[in-house]
């Protein structure tokens, strides 16, 4: 449903705003001071989360970002490289947190979809020794976002992290929307989380929270990674009014495939305007992405066609816009901006 001002917001599914459940939780929540692990509700939180991912431990932390960050950090060691696809977001979109933080760069594989083989993890553990920096670390990143939300198939991360595993590297998944891969594949997040050592998952985007995400792995590494997270200032007092609304999102994750539903009538809308620029069958979980090449307009000027009848989209990388679908948009929602694209292709 529209948000107050009447603006349907398809720009991401961080938009999404507490639900009344989520405050009266909040309301409600048990409290104590975190940074000495009394905080009742974020340790019940903490540990639910660990046991849903089959990891010894878990620490929750303000955003998606921090926990890659104490990922990597806990991992790697300064002038080492981590292996990651070109588009991935500890790569491109954490105003470059691995290197500034922990002084690492990147191996990137060029590729589609956020695959990685076996074959690009043999590669690059080949070229690393001697003069060049070590490879010591497979980061994963599903569902992939730059991609359009696609899914990394299970038996790729299998195949691959044994791979990296057998050449010592350690791995992490940036599952910042993890659930919405479980939701599309049917897969358990268990068994996505066994291709890592340590796991970072968001409740702020599909899951619907206000704020929070959580990193999962070896209790020894979570422990290491509490002292990570109060170095670069992410240590929380009574946090447990966020982790209580966290824990209603992610209690209520079967509905994340309400929202690939509506993704695939929203493609398959835009595809039927503008078969060119949308491929709904690669449609696999809540995001639809435009490409410019296909509109008969700038992807700009659609953006702000759809911006003047009050729907927000975002673009992803140059030239392509993305659509994400949330618990705060609906089929009306929907509706409306196929309507102006209409008004486009005629």
């Amino acid at each position: 449903m529209p948000f107050a001002d009447g603006t349907a917001d398809f720009r991401s599914d961080t938009v999404t705003r507490p639900t009344a459940e989520m405050y009266r939780a909040m309301a409600d929540a048990a409290v104590g001071d975190d940074v000495y692990a009394e905080d009742p509700t974020v340790n019940a939180l903490e540990e639910e989360c660990a046991a849903a991912l089959g990891k010894d431990a878990a620490v929750f932390v303000p955003t998606g970002s921090m926990g890659n960050l104490l990922a990597l950090a806990c991992q790697t060691r300064p002038g080492d490289e981590v292996l990651c696809v070109d588009w991935a977001h500890v790569r491109n979109h954490e105003g470059g947190a691995a290197s500034a933080v922990s002084g690492v760069a990147f191996r990137n594989v060029r590729t589609d979809g956020g695959v990685i083989t076996p074959g690009d993890v043999h590669r690059a553990v080949a070229e690393s020794h001697y003069h060049l920096p070590t490879v010591r670390l497979l980061a994963w990143e599903n569902t992939h976002n730059v991609s359009g939300g696609t899914v990394v198939p299970i038996e790729t991360m299998e195949a691959t992290s044994a791979a990296a595993r057998e050449a010592q590297l350690a791995i992490h998944l940036d599952g910042a929307r993890l659930w919405n891969a479980v939701a599309a594949s049917g897969v358990a997040g268990e068994r996505y989380a066994a291709c890592a050592d340590t796991v970072m998952f968001c409740f702020s985007k599909g899951l619907g929270a206000p704020i929070g995400s959580i990193l999962c792995g070896p209790a020894e590494l979570i422990d290491e990674a509490r002292l990570v997270r109060k170095r670069v200032g992410g240590g929380m007092r009574q946090v447990g009014v966020l982790a209580a609304a966290a824990a209603v999102g992610f209690r209520s994750r079967e509905r994340l495939a309400d929202d690939h539903t509506l993704a695939t009538d929203l493609a398959a809308g835009l595809a039927d305007r503008f078969p060119k620029a949308v491929d709904a069958a690669t449609v696999e979980s809540n995001m639809v992405v435009l490409d410019e090449a296909g509109l008969p307009c700038t992807a700009e000027e659609l953006q702000a066609a759809l911006a003047a009848d009050g729907v927000l989209v975002g673009f992803i990388k140059p030239g392509v816009l993305r659509f994400v679908t949330h618990r705060d948009v609906d089929g009306g929602d929907v509706a409306r901006a196929l309507a102006v694209v209409g008004g486009l292709a005629d």
